[in-house]
């Protein structure tokens, strides 16, 4: 009599088995990789919306606060409505300045986000990873300077 076997031996289950562990192991660090950068991203896109309100402010001479500028802390941030985002200068240059904490990823809090506004209007995004020893390179914005 001749009885044929159905299912899977135990060499084949743990061949598979390593196999996804295999792939486990590099796919998670690449998905912790792009939810980071996703999180600058977010965090720059965020902070660069109140550069209109800032502008408008300074054309029509109105101080600039959080309120003026329609500021809603970021759950990425540290920031509050206590703490005012945007600095202003007599000379028209000035900045507006968030720190990521919060829910961000690890490797991100501490990370400074910065819009500069030059004297004529021109605005610079630069990042100071200097207080997040987990930063990487590739979670930078193509738009931003790293200092």
């Amino acid at each position: 009599m001749y009885s044929s076997s159905k299912g899977f031996t135990l060499i084949e289950l743990m061949i598979v088995v390593a196999i996804i562990g295999i792939l486990a192991v590099v796919a998670i660090p690449l998905y912790q990789g792009y939810v980071a950068k996703s999180q600058v991203n977010r965090a720059v896109g965020e902070l660069g919306a109140y550069r209109s309100a800032f502008e408008a402010g300074l054309a029509h001479s109105k101080p600039i606060s959080n309120e003026t500028l329609g500021y809603t802390p970021s759950t990425l941030t540290t920031g509050n409505l206590a703490t005012e985002i945007a600095t202003v200068n007599a000379d028209g240059s000035g900045h507006l300045e968030v720190t990521l904490g919060g829910k961000v990823h690890p490797d991100l809090a501490g990370v400074v986000i910065r819009f500069e506004r030059s004297t004529v209007g021109e605005w610079r995004c630069e990042i100071d990873p200097s207080s997040a020893p987990g930063w990487h390179a590739s979670y930078a914005p193509g738009n931003c300077t790293v200092l």
